[in-house]
Order: C-alpha cells, then sequence, then structure tokens
C-alpha cells in the first residue's frame, strides 16, 4: 500500500488494476466517526481524485455489524468545540466558530462527489446519519439486504447538516419519501431504499455486495479514464443545471476531450474486436 493511504481508522487497497477499496475501520464502534476521521476521508479521496493509478472506487466498512453508525455522539460531546472552545463567546461568535466546524465536515464528506473518479458505495448492517450523508455523494449505491438505512439527525435534536437534506432530494426518490424518513429518523430497509431508487441493488449479504461492487470498478476501469471522468462530471453537472445548460457544457467539454487518443483506440477495437487499453490520465 502506498504511504499516502496510511490514515487511523481507514484501510485503502487495491483489490483490481486501477480500483481502490476505501474501508470504514473502526468495527468496535461501529465505525462511527471521530472528527479526525472527517478530515481523513476528505485527504483520502482528494488524494485518490488526482490518483493517476485509480481509475474507480469502493467505499464501505469493516466489520459485520456496521458500514457506519454516523457521527460518534460520545466523542462529540465530550471533546465538541462547543465543550472546548465556544461555551464562554456570545452567540454571534459562537455560530461563527460552528459555522466554520461544520464547513470543514462538509467539505470532507464533499471531497466524494468530487472525487473525479466513480465511487460506488456498498452498505450493510447499521447505516445511520453520516451513512446517508456519504452515500448521496457516491455515483452508484448498492447494499446487502441486512441494511438498515435512516436519516437519524432529528432523533438527537438537530437538522442534518453535513449534505443529506441537500442531496437526498437530488438522488431520485420522492419529496414524499425524502420528509418521511428525515422528519421521524425511522428505519428503512435495503428492500425499501430499492424500491424507491436510493440504491440500484440488493445482495445477500455484504460479501456479495462487495463483490458485485468489484465487478462494476473492475468493468469501469476499463473503459476510457477520459470517457469515465468526463461522463461523471457532466452528468452531475447537468443534475445542478438546466438542460441547455448541461448541453452547452458537454459541447465545451467535448470540444477539447473529443480529440483524445482514446477515442481512435476504442473504435479500432470495436472493429477489430480487441480489448483496448488506455495511457493513465
Amino acid at each position: 500500500m502506498p504511504q499516502d493511504y496510511t490514515f487511523e481508522n481507514f484501510s485503502v487497497t487495491f483489490p483490481a488494476e486501477y480500483v481502490a477499496q476505501v474501508e470504514i475501520n473502526r468495527p468496535k464502534k461501529l465505525n462511527a466517526f471521530t472528527e479526525p476521521m472527517f478530515h481523513s476521508l476528505g485527504a483520502i479521496f482528494n488524494r485518490l481524485s488526482q490518483d493517476p493509478d485509480v481509475r474507480a472506487v469502493i467505499l464501505t466498512g469493516n466489520g459485520d455489524r456496521a458500514f457506519t453508525a454516523g457521527l460518534d455522539v460520545q466523542s462529540a460531546s465530550e471533546g465538541g468545540i462547543i465543550v472546548n472552545k465556544g461555551k464562554d463567546l456570545d452567540v454571534a461568535r459562537k455560530a461563527t466558530l460552528l459555522r466554520r466546524h461544520v464547513q470543514e465536515y462538509q467539505d470532507a464528506v464533499s471531497a466524494i462527489e468530487k472525487c473525479e473518479k466513480p465511487v460506488i458505495a456498498v452498505c450493510h448492517g447499521i447505516s445511520y446519519g453520516l451513512a446517508i450523508d456519504m452515500t448521496t455523494c457516491c455515483d452508484i449505491r448498492i447494499c446487502a439486504k441486512d441494511t438498515r438505512f435512516s436519516v437519524r439527525e432529528v432523533e438527537i435534536g438537530l437538522a442534518a447538516d453535513v449534505g443529506t437534506l441537500s442531496r437526498l432530494p437530488q438522488s431520485g426518490v420522492s419529496m414524499s419519501f425524502v420528509k418521511d424518513v428525515a422528519l421521524t429518523a425511522r428505519d428503512f430497509s435495503a428492500q425499501e431504499a430499492l424500491q424507491v431508487g436510493f440504491v440500484s441493488g440488493v445482495y445477500e449479504d455484504k460479501k456479495a455486495a462487495k463483490g458485485r461492487a468489484l465487478e462494476l470498478a473492475t468493468l469501469i476501469s476499463k473503459k476510457s479514464p477520459v470517457a469515465v471522468q468526463g461522463t461523471k462530471e457532466v452528468i452531475n453537472f447537468s443534475r445542478d443545471h438546466t438542460i441547455a445548460d448541461g448541453l452547452n457544457y458537454i459541447k465545451i467539454w467535448n470540444a477539447s476531450m473529443v480529440q483524445t487518443k482514446d477515442v481512435e483506440d476504442s473504435m479500432l477495437a470495436g472493429l477489430k474486436k480487441t480489448k483496448p487499453t488506455f495511457a493513465k490520465l
């Protein structure tokens, strides 16, 4: 493993050529996140985004019980910003500290979405709170049939502020479902997640789900990285803009990118019935 990918509470491995796997590695605490873990998460995905030896990423959790239980509430209550820095400040100054603090968390999680490489989330077991924040940043979501999802934040007295309330309404599910799960903090099953379109596949267990993710990541990694990364970029842009804006963006994008040698290599491989290989990007 490259030294750059050595992080406490995360395991980064490379199970296939051009495929990276990021595993949350705090199973005894149900992979719950402490503050330093947010910074590590952002650093990992920022590096993967620019690593020419990576073309697809799998995000999963270690252990049998949980993808992640979300924020480590006990750790946050004992060492959070209010306790350490803000308790004696007036409202405006305390709010400024909190706003900056939340921004750091948002930036760390958003690094998943901003990663140039496609990211496949594999959920299993308990997948609460931060699990939704992170997986709504991913390009493909699949899970094991034992997965229990929850937008958990109202259960601890706050509105989710790291991405769920902004990204879940953009994930293709109905607004009724979004408000149902966000307002109640109830669990919803893998089958319900599939039914509403939050995940694209449900598998027998974690092993099967990870196997499917590796198949998808390997397939993606064999395609032109110019084409794959451009496709992710334009889909995400088009999601957030009008059709006219999206058409204009892809026109400008491909004015340069379609000149790549990857197009020629792909066409020749199609004609010759061979499998093309592509240079690193």
